[in-house]
């Protein structure tokens, strides 16, 4: 997506957590304002903006309280499911990174709405050759975990894309999420990379 694309009034659904392009997010939602946003995203085929809390829960009573940060996701739903009455299980996918323009505000049903701009999407860059453990341990975590029954990733798991590589460690890795979101938001992937590569290297010669 261009940098230039701008998205108004964008619906966003802040998580204790950051969403990367490509990345998996489940969700379970009970609260009328996003179970009203999950219909109208289904019926328009339309995104909503994943952004992660810097203070604040998730929850509707600690709303006054709450603080996002500036960047996220865009999520596109894969698959919605009504469980049981006033319940939804969602399944949806990373696509493309923003910032926000402006601060968010709360619409009347408590929805937070803000307008954004696209951040440019990673260039598609294969990892280089000192990357070649980084890449062979992630494809052995994704064979392991698959041998156990579960399914991490999304496919194509795209072991030929150094921004994929990172984005799926940066998913699992033990990292704070101010580091994870400045390294979302890094416009170079294989300098993304390195810093993974980096900081994997340096808490496995602290253990």
């Amino acid at each position: 997506m261009s940098a230039s694309t701008l998205h108004e009034r964008l619906p966003l659904f802040p998580l204790n957590t950051v969403l990367f392009p490509d990345g998996l997010l489940e969700l379970k939602i009970f609260e009328a304002r996003y179970l009203d946003l999950m219909s109208r995203c289904m019926r328009a085929q339309q995104p909503f903006g994943v952004v992660a809390l810097q203070q604040g829960t998730e929850a509707r009573v600690s709303d006054a309280s709450a603080v996002l940060h500036r960047a996220g996701t865009l999520a596109e739903l894969i698959e919605v499911d009504s469980a049981q009455t006033g319940i939804l299980l969602v399944r949806a996918r990373g696509t493309h990174r923003f910032t926000l323009i402006g601060s968010p505000a709360q619409q009347a049903d408590g929805l937070w709405i803000c307008d954004a701009q696209a951040i440019e999407d990673d260039e598609v860059v294969a990892p280089n050759e000192g990357h070649a453990g980084i890449v062979k341990g992630l494809a052995d975590a994704i064979a392991a975990l698959g041998a156990q029954g579960a399914v991490p990733f999304l496919e194509p798991h795209r072991l030929d894309s150094a921004g994929w590589v990172a984005n799926r460690w940066l998913e699992i890795l033990p990292i704070p999420t101010e580091a994870k979101l400045r390294l979302m938001t890094l416009e170079n992937p294989t300098g993304r990379l390195d810093i993974v590569e980096a900081s994997m290297r340096s808490q496995q010669s602290t253990h």
